[in-house]
């Protein structure tokens, strides 16, 4: 592999009106499946304060291959793709590697 950096991805996620608690409660077993992917470095859910229908995902991953799967899964393919994903508003995604 070429690139074995650690990514840091960033994800923002706007959630629709009303689905929050449905978005958080699917978020909760996103977060247990991913922290036990070997390649998984952390998986951390924070919420806006300011706007609590805005999340915003910090995930470690031990390089590019590792998001790649992490995207490929079923978990991630069922709950992520599948069932939240139509209760979002918008969707961002920063994948980021640290400057050294």
């Amino acid at each position: 592999m070429e690139n074995q950096k650690a990514i840091h991805v960033f994800a923002t996620w706007k959630v629709k009106e009303g689905e929050i608690a449905t978005v958080l409660n699917i978020l909760q077993s996103v977060q247990k499946e991913s922290i036990k992917e070997r390649g998984n470095l952390f998986y951390n859910i924070h919420q806006n304060i300011a706007d609590p229908n805005t999340l915003i995902l910090y995930e470690g991953y031990i390089n590019e291959e590792a998001v790649t799967e992490h995207r490929n899964s079923s978990y991630f393919q069922e709950l992520v793709l599948g069932k939240i994903v139509p209760l979002l508003e918008t969707r961002e995604i920063i994948l980021s590697a640290i400057i050294e």
